[in-house]
This record gives structure tokens, sequence and C-alpha cells, in this order.
């Protein structure tokens, strides 16, 4: 697979399977966006918050975690567009609720805290995209980085949901680092380790580092007030 041509730079071929990952990134996002906009405005996300705030934590974190590997795994394997796309919508469909818990509060607290957390993730997320285009390294040695890191995040995780203790903002700023370090990761990865025709999950993975960015600046944000 030919990743760049003889100046140096990315092929045309990579160039346009770059091109429709991050196509499928920007949809991915505003269909988040309109989701949670349609949500909000219907009234329903009030009552879909304080019903998932009354269920065990670890239940929705594990019945979202279960939907995260069904769609990345179909994404990454399926042959059918038809399946790799349906599997990209679930995940971006099951974001949007598990966000609307947070999201609720986040909006009670103060309105515009909203936006700003999301034009901070979104200005580091695209600096990050950027230095892994820019610079042509291959980032693919943050891999065994970020399973320990996701290992230890999430037994924290488990463990503040088991006894009840909050992890509080230095958790919130680890979890944004090792969210960048996963864009990086999956930047780098679409510049140069993707087939061409899997766009789809490309733009899933990177879809999936970016919300957990957003979670966790969103919780900074919160911490403030």
């Amino acid at each position: 697979m030919e990743i760049v041509d003889a100046q140096g730079g990315y092929s045309p071929s990579r160039e346009q399977f770059i091109g429709r990952t991050f196509n499928h990134l920007g949809a991915a996002i505003v269909g988040f966006t309109l989701i949670e906009c349609g949500l909000f405005m219907s009234g329903i996300a009030d009552s879909l918050a304080r019903a998932m705030l009354a269920l065990p934590w670890l239940a929705i974190l594990g019945a979202f975690m279960l939907v995260g590997w069904l769609a990345t795994r179909t994404a990454h394997t399926a042959t059918s567009k038809g399946a790799q796309y349906a599997a990209l919508l679930a995940y971006v469909v099951a974001q949007a609720f598990l966000f609307v818990p947070i999201l609720a509060i986040a909006n009670a607290m103060a309105p515009g805290m909203i936006t700003n957390a999301a034009v901070v993730t979104l200005i580091g997320a695209g600096g990050l995209i950027a230095v892994a285009y820019t610079s042509r390294k291959d980032f693919s040695f943050l891999g065994s980085l970020l399973k320990w890191g996701g290992v230890v995040a999430l037994a924290l995780i488990v463990a503040g949901a088991i006894f009840g203790f909050q992890l509080g903002l230095f958790f919130s700023v680890a979890m944004v680092g090792l969210a960048g370090a996963a864009i990086l990761y999956d930047a780098s990865n679409v510049f140069h380790h993707y087939d061409d025709d899997r766009y789809v999950a490309a733009a899933l993975q990177l879809f999936a580092s970016i919300a957990l960015m957003f979670w966790y600046v969103l919780r900074i944000f919160m911490s403030r007030d």
C-alpha cells in the first residue's frame, strides 16, 4: 500500500482516503450535535437524564462499552459498506445518549459552558491532527501507553462507582491528556496504517477519541462552578 510519494508527501490515493475519513468524521460530529439538539429541544433529554441518573452508573458504562466494542469491531471487519455505516451510526447515537446526563447538568449550571467546552475540544483535537499530518511521523508507539492508561482509568472509574468516591479535577486533566494521545495515535494511523477502504472505521475511531476528550474537558469546566 503506497503511503507517500517521491517527494515525501502523501500519495494521491492516501490523500483521497484521508479526505474521506475526515468527511465522515465531520458528518459524525454534526450528527451527534443534531441528535443532542433534537433531544434537548423536544424535552426528551430532561426525562432521559433523570432516568439515566437513577440507574447504576456501572450498568450504563457496561452497556455503552458493549455497543462501542460491537460498533468498532463491525466497522473494522465488515466487508459491507452498509454494515460499516450502520456501526458508525449506532456508535454516534450511543454516544449522544450517553452524553445526555452530563450535558443536562452542564446546561443547568451555565448555558454557555457546553459551547465553550466544545470549542476547546475541537481546537485541541484539530491541533493534534495537524501535528500528525504535518510531521509525517508515525505515532503508533503510543498504542501500548494508551492500553495501559485505559486499563488504569477504567479501574479507577469502576472503583469510584463501587466505593462512591469522586475522581476529581486531576483525574479529568489526566483523561484529557490520555484522550489527546489517543487522537494523535488515531490520526497517525489514518495517515500511515489504515487500508484505503476503511475510512468509516477510521472516522469512528477518531470520533470516539474526540468524544472522550469532550467529556473530560466538560468535566473540567463543570468543576470550576
